[in-house]
């Protein structure tokens, strides 16, 4: 889990931090280094309107160059509070008259023509860098102002500063920018690898322990998560998922508990059976009495055997059905003919009630006779000696509601939650031999392989009725 999903997710989420701080911080810093400009250039417009007035003074002869460059010197000492700046006036050909600065009076008479005098001319500033390398014995930021009076252009006011003084105090803006943004990368990769271990990591390092151990036999462990979010949905269904396993864990142990049942017994008697006979214990007259009795139990593991094949191949999905037209009426006819036999024996007293002659719907000829089969045989098996079983069709909307009744014992509440089961039987001291405990589960499967349902109830005049729904032929 580490060296995968948790690797990933804390790769994932730095890149895509570190990205955002590292975008947050260039834009920060273009962002600052642009206002920072904006209100130095704002400073110097503002500051330069003094300058223009010294300027226009000395151009009207009214000042010296002394008194203008003492003048410039004071008006750079307020521009300069923060920042080094060196004022030039310049007449209209480029020539410097006078400077703020000292070490620059050897520039005095000096012409400087710049490559921006059209714009300056039009009353434009003019903002340039490193463009007087030749001049400066450093590089400058330089603005150039026009000095107009009375709409004529009269000189120009050149404001140096040095780029490394300008540099310096963007600088340590910036490392503070970017140690900032360094030190939440760090923190949010904390942040993220805890809240991953314990939100994400964590909840689905114990799903997988507890898979493990499920998957190792020990079906009844469960995962202790509780939370809203989809983790705790996970955890939700891995549970449910989990409950189903040993649901049909326990079925599989109580089926291979049921089928060693119900084929020892019958084995242990044919094994006791032909044993006897072998040994010379039975007496040879009654030999052909034991060996009826064993072919019966033969029988009946041929009927186990069968049954558990159909029961498997129908909940596997396996049972291919031939629909085709019935009449259910004829096939219920055909049926009770076959236990005619057990009818009489019993002395039953079998009413099959039709509204019509022929009711067709829709079925696999062969599995709706099993159905039928095995419904009526529970029926006789189930009523007391000269008992009553009645068999009844009726055709509702698209449906055709097929019924069987028995007037013997009800079914009581806890079978009613079984008699679905395999090898379920309500009454094992009278089925032990005469059923396998699959009639009704393999009935189910059928109709449910139909699309079809079948329900059970105790009438209240006494007895039992089952009744199965098919399409109905219209």
């Amino acid at each position: 889990m580490k060296n995968g999903l948790f690797s990933k997710m804390i790769a994932a989420f730095t890149i895509i931090i570190s990205l955002s701080f590292v975008v947050t911080s260039a834009i920060l810093s273009f962002w600052f280094q642009n206002y920072y400009l904006t209100q130095r250039r704002n400073q110097i417009v503002s500051q330069s309107q003094f300058v223009r007035t010294v300027a226009l003074q000395y151009f009207a002869g009214n000042i010296s160059q002394e008194r203008t460059n003492d003048t410039l010197e004071e008006l750079s000492g307020y521009l300069s509070a923060d920042i080094k700046a060196d004022m030039f006036i310049m007449d209209m050909y480029g020539y410097i008259h006078a400077t703020s600065n000292p070490q620059y009076d050897k520039l005095i008479g000096k012409q400087i023509v710049s490559k921006d005098i059209k714009d300056i001319k039009s009353g434009k500033m003019v903002e340039n860098t490193n463009v007087y390398n030749g001049i400066f014995d450093k590089a400058v930021h330089t603005y150039e102002i026009p000095i107009t009076y009375n709409g004529t252009f009269e000189g120009i006011i050149m404001i140096n500063t040095s780029v490394t003084d300008i540099k310096h105090p963007l600088r340590r803006v910036y490392i503070i920018i970017w140690i900032s943004a360094i030190l939440a990368i760090i923190a949010a990769c904390f942040v993220i690898y805890y809240f991953s271990q314990k939100i994400i990591i964590k909840p689905l390092g114990e799903i997988n322990s507890v898979a493990r151990k499920i998957a190792k036999g020990e079906v009844d462990k469960r995962v202790g998560i509780e939370s809203d979010d989809e983790i705790g949905e996970l955890a939700e269904s891995f549970n449910f998922m989990a409950d189903s396993l040993e649901k049909v864990e326990n079925n599989r142990r109580e089926f291979i508990s049921n089928v060693s049942h119900e084929i020892r017994s019958p084995i242990t008697s044919i094994k006791g059976f032909i044993g006897g006979i072998l040994d010379g214990i039975i007496p040879q007259d009654r030999e052909k009495y034991y060996l009826s009795l064993t072919y019966d139990e033969i029988n009946r593991l041929t009927r186990l055997v069968n049954d558990l094949l159909d029961l498997s191949s129908m909940e596997a999905g396996h049972l291919k059905l031939n629909i085709v037209k019935l009449n259910i009426n004829e096939m219920i006819k055909n049926t009770v003919i076959k236990f005619e036999t057990k009818i009489n024996e019993k002395k039953l007293k079998v009413d099959v009630c039709f509204n019509s002659d022929a009711l067709y719907v829709l079925g696999d000829e062969d599995r709706i006779n099993q159905v039928l089969t095995n419904l009526i045989d529970n029926a006789i098996k189930y009523v007391n000696d000269d008992g009553k079983v009645v068999i009844t069709t009726r055709g509702k909307s698209n449906k055709a509601y097929i019924s069987i009744y028995n007037n013997g014992p009800q079914i009581n509440e806890e079978d009613f939650k079984h008699i679905w089961n395999r090898f379920y039987k309500s009454d094992k001291s009278r089925t032990t031999k005469m059923s396998t405990g699959l009639g009704l589960p393999i009935v189910r499967s059928i109709l449910t392989q139909h699309g079809e349902d079948i329900h059970v109830e105790n009438k209240k005049e006494g007895g039992v009725e089952f009744t199965f729904s098919l399409k109905l032929v219209t």
